[in-house]
């Protein structure tokens, strides 16, 4: 017997790796997608963490960023990098490499539901990005580590040494990145999170974590440090993670809530530019039910907050 041929624009899940990541064929994004279409993603997104579609030529950012709305709703571009626009962010190499890993946006209280990024122009090697899971590294935490991780609080900010990360031995930084540093500190944001936090829509609990953590509440720099150490291996474990090469037309979404990701910059000084739109999340409460907390800065502008309905999602 055959198997009938998918329906037209119903989504056909690949799986790509056991924690993390999946494909999605044949979908073609857009405004005009219907509402069974679109939760089907986004049950695919609760439980793959990161999707990728290929080969979404059409798309421009008017088409990425209606598309976004039916998936949530849209923030602006960033809380303080909005000289390049409002609704979509340029990812652009002349500006900054984020070469770290990280969660985007972590230093304000309300953390992006998701993220959605579009390949425009692409180096001719390099230019990957690889995503991990939070929620798997926080599954295989043994008991000691995880009651000391549940009781242990962050402070994230955007004000953190961005100079450790680039390696550039003589210290001179381009004229573009100095201006672009700028206007990510622009206003200064300080909130601290619970280092687990409770998933709003699956209800399982992952890690919260990444380069903007300045410390951990309660500790020292050199006890945090190497605490951070310690959990963010746990996070970036190769098992955990996938790495994705782009192709023109590519687009990624990933649940920023439960994962972190890292672009590698391994393309010299060649062009890449993607671009993203990001959706609007909640207010993480850790496994107590205590909110994070804001201690400088205001992101009303920024974001509403969308706290979405808990889900039952298939592991």
């Amino acid at each position: 017997m055959v198997n009938p041929s998918p329906a037209p624009d119903w989504p056909h899940v690949v799986k790509l790796g056991a924690h993390i990541g999946a494909r999605i064929d044949n979908v073609r994004l857009g405004g005009h997608l219907d509402a069974g279409v679109v939760d089907a993603i986004n049950a695919a997104l609760l439980t793959h963490k990161v999707l990728f579609f290929r080969s979404q030529h059409h798309l421009d950012d008017e088409g990425q960023y209606a598309f976004a709305k039916l998936l949530g709703t849209p923030t602006l571009a960033h809380p303080t990098v909005l000289s390049r626009g409002t609704d979509v962010l340029p990812i652009d190499s002349r500006y900054d490499k984020a070469n770290s890993w990280h969660t985007d946006v972590t230093f304000v209280d309300r953390i992006p539901k998701a993220s959605l990024l579009r390949a425009i122009t692409l180096p001719e090697y390099g230019g990957t990005t690889t995503w991990a899971s939070t929620e798997a590294a926080y599954d295989q935490l043994p008991e000691p580590l995880r009651l000391l991780a549940e009781n242990l609080r962050a402070l994230h900010t955007n004000d953190y040494d961005y100079i450790r990360d680039y390696d550039d031995a003589d210290g001179d930084v381009d004229l573009k990145q100095n201006e672009y540093r700028s206007e990510f500190v622009s206003e200064h944001y300080e909130t601290e999170h619970p280092v687990v936090r409770v998933h709003p829509e699956t209800g399982r609990k992952v890690l919260l974590l990444g380069h903007f953590v300045r410390k951990f509440v309660g500790l020292g720099t050199v006890e945090s440090a190497t605490l951070l150490q310690l959990l963010q291996a746990r996070i970036t474990k190769l098992e955990n993670t996938i790495r994705w090469n782009w192709a023109p037309g590519d687009v990624a979404i990933w649940d920023n809530r439960a994962t972190q990701h890292y672009a590698v910059s391994d393309y010299d000084d060649q062009y890449r530019r993607l671009s993203r739109v990001t959706l609007a999340g909640d207010i993480p409460v850790d496994v107590h039910g205590l909110p994070s907390r804001v201690v400088a800065g205001d992101a009303s502008h920024y974001s509403d907050v969308v706290t979405p309905r808990r889900l039952t999602v298939v592991p």
